[in-house]
């Protein structure tokens, strides 16, 4: 799976002033566009690589149109955190982390880390860590 990282995107800049995050990784197509966090810093927590690169597999599976259409029309209808393709990209950085980044070593010719990283912990939920935040 080849894929590109860009720093310091306007596109993930203005995704981090919607979702009032600190740092944000967003993918479109096969291009992972950070803000507020450096690659290299990216690239050692591999929950989180794990989960953009699931987005760029949903990418390739649908189609870059019919992706977005397909991804906003869930968010729409059930919200971020419910969206079928958010949790299944949750799931790639979660439980199935392990696997799911063994089978992209077969597959990527990028540099991703052996084991996670404990001490990176993204801020600014939902991206990409997702925790529900809870209303009273």
């Amino acid at each position: 799976m080849k894929y590109k990282i860009v720093e310091n995107s306007p596109f993930a800049r203005i995704a981090r002033l919607v979702l009032k995050s600190s740092n944000v990784a967003m993918v479109l197509g096969k291009t992972i566009h950070l803000s507020g966090v450096r690659r290299e810093s990216f690239l050692k927590d591999s929950a989180w690589v794990a989960h953009e690169l699931c987005h760029i597999r949903q990418f390739q599976e649908h189609g870059y149109l019919r992706f977005l259409w397909l991804y906003l029309r869930e968010s729409m209808r059930v919200g971020y955190w419910n969206n079928k393709y958010e949790v299944e990209a949750r799931l790639a950085g979660t439980k199935g982390r392990q696997e799911f980044l063994a089978e992209l070593r077969k597959e990527t010719d990028a540099q991703l880390p052996a084991q996670p990283h404990s001490n990176i912990h993204p801020t600014g939920l939902p991206i990409p860590v997702d925790v529900k935040k809870k209303t009273i």
